[in-house]
């Protein structure tokens, strides 16, 4: 059966899912689980993962108390694993229709000629419920379970993403953007700060009739950036976070022009941390996108405060931002995950931001100064396994659902996706002739290659065409499932 948006609201069954499993432990450790079971109970929570069960899975399953639960296996004929959802730290849904238009810009003019003009459009619903719904559908298809999503100042086209989302299946964060700063186009922006506070907290209404416990939908209070907020605004942000703990997300030090901007209208701040501290929005709830160009007092202020970066590499390269530079804050123990950051970002694959965090990284080793030396070069370096992290585990810890999704681990929601590599290439000729394609998409897995080669053919080769199925909090949210005798 294909998924479908309303599929999301139909009772669950008890699924035992058989075949390979491969989930990040940390940072650095990359865990292969072949021949493995892993249980999904009726509320979509992982209840056992049971390895080695090719000859037992009978009985491994029974001595859990689970009397003819649904069987789901692979096909063994093709290459494939199941893999943790990604999880988006920064997306803007509303720019979905530019991605991949930049022109010649950098960062603000890109936002005045591309991206106001956009957003202040959707304030159209029809127009925005084209918009979300083919940037969730996207982004699902391509394997992302969760979304941190910037909407624009509209509140009822804001409400209708965060509606649509929950239609569709996705687990996502809704932030309505709060901008009253003189610095936007007069079309677009929030009359005052109390004008901007109150669409905030409207959203927040409308998202807690829509899922009261935040099971899949959760607001996030959104200042777009410190530029875009006067001070008033900010504080009754940083207010209304206290009040009811809701998460932060916002951008910081993307680009240089941007940082003496800021500097230009908080003067009376010493840093662009310290605005955000100052107005107390600076939290363990913060999400920061990108953090390129911090002093090391700021980053010793984003650590102290417990706040996150979203590291967004694509838009990074593509509006000529600059380098982020990742080990650092890792080193520093900043928590860090990915962003697409559509449309700064050309694409809405998380794949595609792990693969690019570490090319960027690369680059930056090949740059670094002189007295560096090769070991500390090396170090700068982003491995596969250390990317992939923080496309999935990294962001959870991010967005507070460490613990929750990012892994296959006991109590935590099957937020997972089926990645197909196709059949092996042989070197003798193809093997299984007639059982269907070799490879699939631009990946070819020849035989001898162990699970660390398949792995880094399909961050360095595979696209959505990969992905063959989507799985958030238990349900088929995206593709269809052919396991050995199986569809799901």
């Amino acid at each position: 059966m294909a998924a479908q948006g309303a599929k999301h609201k139909l009772p669950l069954q008890r699924t035992v899912y058989v075949g390979t499993f491969i989930h990040c432990t940390s940072l650095t450790e990359l865990d292969v689980l072949e021949n493995t079971a892993i249980g999904v109970d009726e509320h979509g929570i992982i209840a056992f993962v049971e390895g080695d069960v090719k000859d037992d899975l009978t009985a491994r399953v029974n001595a859990h108390g689970w009397k003819e639960p649904v069987i789901v296996r692979q096909d063994p004929d093709i290459i494939g694993f199941w893999f943790p959802g990604f999880v988006d730290t920064h997306i803007h849904a509303s720019q979905f229709p530019n991605t991949g238009i930049f022109g010649k810009t950098t960062l603000l003019s890109w936002l005045n000629t591309y991206t106001f003009p956009l957003e202040s459009s959707l304030e159209s619903l029809p127009k925005a419920h084209s918009v979300y719904k083919a940037c969730i559908l996207s982004t699902l298809s391509q394997g992302t379970t969760t979304a941190s999503y910037f909407a624009t100042t509209h509140v009822t086209s804001t409400n209708l993403l965060a509606t649509l989302c929950h239609s569709l299946g996705q687990r996502a964060f809704i932030g309505r953007c709060a901008m009253d700063s003189h610095i936007h186009p007069d079309y677009y922006h929030d009359s005052s700060p109390s004008s901007a506070l109150e669409a905030t907290k409207a959203t927040i209404v409308h998202i807690d009739a829509l899922d009261p416990g935040y099971s899949l939908i959760t607001p996030i209070i959104t200042p777009r950036f410190a530029p875009s907020c006067t001070a008033p605004l900010m504080s009754l942000l940083g207010d209304l976070h206290r009040e009811t703990g809701l998460p932060i997300q916002t951008h910081i030090s993307e680009n240089r022009a941007e940082i003496a901007l800021v500097r230009e209208l908080h003067p009376e701040q010493d840093s662009y941390a310290g605005v955000y501290d100052h107005h107390g929005l600076l939290t363990p709830k913060t999400v920061l996108a990108h953090g390129i160009h911090f002093s090391d007092e700021e980053r010793a202020l984003v650590q102290a405060r417990g706040a996150s970066i979203s590291h967004c590499p694509v838009s990074n390269s593509y509006l000529a931002s600059g380098i982020c530079p990742v080990r650092e804050l890792l080193d520093a123990g900043i928590p860090v995950g990915l962003g697409t950051d559509v449309s700064g970002g050309w694409s809405p694959s998380l794949l595609v931001a792990a693969r690019e965090a570490g090319g960027v990284s690369r680059l930056r080793s090949a740059v670094a100064a002189e007295g560096v030396g090769q070991e500390g070069r090396d170090r700068l370096k982003l491995s596969v396994e250390e990317t992939l992290f923080l496309a999935t585990g990294g962001g959870a810890k991010c967005l507070g659902l460490e613990g929750r999704v990012g892994a296959f681990g006991v109590g935590m929601e099957w937020d997972a996706q089926f990645v197909d590599l196709g059949r092996e290439c042989g070197f003798g000729g193809v093997k299984g002739e007639g059982k269907g394609e070799v490879g699939r998409g631009n990946v070819q897995v020849w035989e001898e290659m162990g699970w660390d080669e398949r792995i880094n053919k399909w961050i360095f080769c595979g696209d959505d065409r990969n992905t063959k199925a989507v799985w958030v909090k238990g349900r088929l949210v995206s593709g269809k499932f052919h396991g050995d005798g199986n569809e799901q």
